[in-house]
């Protein structure tokens, strides 16, 4: 659980956070995989918080989840394809 007092408290605080730490259009994937991944967490901690948002919180840590592996996805396919050109 985030120790921080400034910690996401609701659904709002949470949203309003992804919103402040997303990465600039164009940032490497690396960069997009990290800030899904703190999403996730970030969603799933805040779930157990707001309860009266908790199915509507939980749907975001799922979907950040599955953003991540898309992305996780291509870096890998992107590797995968420097592996075979070299």
């Amino acid at each position: 659980m985030m120790a921080d007092s400034k910690a996401p408290q609701t659904l709002k605080d949470a949203h309003a956070i992804a919103s402040s730490t997303r990465p600039l259009p164009g940032s490497n994937q690396a960069t997009w995989l990290k800030w899904h991944k703190a999403n996730a967490r970030m969603y799933r901690e805040v779930s157990d918080i707001d309860r009266w948002h908790h199915h509507e919180l939980r749907y975001w840590v799922g979907y950040e989840e599955s953003k991540a592996e898309e992305v996780a996805a291509q870096i890998q396919a992107r590797k995968a394809e420097s592996v075979d050109v070299a």
